[in-house]
């Protein structure tokens, strides 16, 4: 039966001289902790410290890039656990069975480098997935994570996070992270992360009941602007007192505008009543996203964005299963002249730090670098979701480095559901970067000492400066 293993020099350059450049630059930061800045782990996880139920609930139902591809491949979202709450072992090992059935299907993907990275270097596999070896594998993680040191918080000190952050609703009362914060035997840092979007955009079906909501949860009316904008300022702090250090926003394009605050109070009394037009409510989402830096600069919250993303493509998938399942798909998107009212009211900040995120490859060189190389408040966002794969990444380093640096980049953003996927994410990055590195000491563009610095700084010093850790 065909092995499946790790080789030590995984995407390192094919040159062997290269390669000798980049594995000491690898090594040098390979045990580094890790610092996740931005993801989607659910913190009860780890304030429970509950065992996982099983090898399909930990590494196929939470994790859409290994969805997605079987759905393209014509298996039902439902088979694989989406949707369908606790799965008793027969569907469990159905589930499982489907993806080792079509290991074929991930060759070339990066979703079959973080498998093989968590099937062999945390649950020890040595049997490459088939049909055949589907039973047999799934028995090994079975037993595994039935075992102490598998349990969520012994993963989390083996996988060597320092920081996890987690993304969260507004009016959370963020119970895990205060018992994670009172846990004096857990000595991890879990931090919350805002994310108002649905509270922004009075054209989401239930902005009204949210933002009703959000009054009572922060003790403010929220009859008019003021107290909306207040109930928003209260929220906020309230994440700051709780470890939060970012704001995340994920929105349809990256338009900002500065109204009035006459102006924007008048629409969102048309808003709260149904009766504004498409254009107010429009004028009013992009007039929001420059309220949230505005926050920024006085509370300190990073802030992230990432537009151009076509939510829920498949309505019918949506309204079945609802969203984060994997039919999302990205859209161009245009940065210059869509964040320039935000960035000449905001930009100088001291305060403020912005970080853009883009599925369109096409905007780094143009636009998002040029910003970062200018604007001492925006950083650019390392490669995320569809563009965080071995080649994109190395494009990413192409395509900002002569305009904006190392320095400008954000670190490396693993944006997970898939708890055990996140060392397996930032070694790749590491990895990367190592040969892109190794590239610029073999054409003396940089000595080996500033190379040996410049990839310390990618995995600690940039998440830590651009989150303010």
């Amino acid at each position: 039966m065909p092995a499946l293993e790790l080789h030590p020099d995984r995407l390192l350059p094919a040159d062997a001289a290269s390669r000798d450049v980049a594995r000491e630059l690898y090594t040098s930061v390979a045990d580094l902790p890790i610092i996740s800045p931005h993801g989607h782990v659910p913190p009860q996880w780890l304030s429970e410290d509950i065992p996982f139920r099983d090898p399909t609930s930990l590494l196929i139902t939470p994790d859409h890039y290994v969805n997605r591809m079987l759905h393209a491949h014509g298996v039902p979202l439902s088979d694989l656990g989406v949707g369908e709450g606790p799965l008793d072992e027969a569907a469990s090992r159905r589930a499982f069975r489907i993806l080792c059935e079509h290991w074929s299907a991930y060759r070339g993907t990066p979703v079959r480098y973080w498998l093989v990275d968590e099937l062999a270097g945390i649950f020890g596999v040595t049997e490459r997935p088939s049909a055949e070896t589907a039973d047999s594998i799934y028995d090994a993680i079975a037993e595994k994570i039935a075992q102490p040191e598998f349990r969520p918080r012994a993963l989390f000190d083996s996988f060597g996070i320092e920081v996890l952050a987690t993304t969260d609703d507004p009016c959370d009362d963020l119970s895990p992270h205060e018992a994670l914060a009172a846990d004096e035997t857990f000595t991890g840092r879990v931090v919350p992360t805002f994310r108002p979007d649905r509270y922004l955009d009075p054209t989401e079906s239930t902005w009204n009941e949210r933002v009703t909501r959000l009054g009572e949860t922060a003790g403010i009316a929220v009859d008019d602007y003021a107290g909306y904008i207040a109930a928003l300022e209260d929220r906020r702090r309230y994440f700051v007192d709780h470890g939060a250090v970012s704001a995340d926003h994920g929105v349809n394009d990256a338009e900002t505008l500065v109204l009035d605050p006459a102006e924007a109070g008048r629409i969102y009394t048309a808003a709260r009543a149904g009766s504004a037009t498409a254009s107010e409510t429009d004028a009013f989402r992009r007039h929001m996203i420059s309220e949230m830096a505005r926050m920024s600069c006085e509370d300190g919250l990073v802030m992230t964005l990432h537009p151009g993303v076509h939510r829920n493509h498949h309505r019918a998938t949506f309204e079945a299963l609802g969203p984060d399942v994997g039919c999302d798909i990205p859209t161009t998107v245009e940065y210059t002249r869509a964040l320039s009212p935000l960035l000449n009211a905001y930009g100088t900040h001291p305060n403020l730090n912005l970080v853009l995120f883009t599925i369109d490859e096409t905007t780094y060189s143009r636009e998002i670098a040029p910003l970062a190389g200018f604007y001492p408040s925006v950083y650019v966002g390392v490669p995320w979701w569809f563009i965080d794969a071995p080649e994109a990444i190395r494009r990413f380093r192409a395509a900002v480095t002569e305009t904006a640096g190392f320095s400008r980049t954000s670190g490396f953003i693993d944006d997970t559901r898939a708890f055990c996927s996140i060392p397996a994410r930032h070694d790749m990055s590491r990895r990367l970067d190592a040969g892109y590195l190794a590239g610029l000491v073999g054409e003396h563009q940089l000595a080996m000492d500033e190379a040996l610095e410049t990839i310390h700084d990618l995995v600690a010093t940039n998440p830590r400066k651009v989150f303010k850790l």
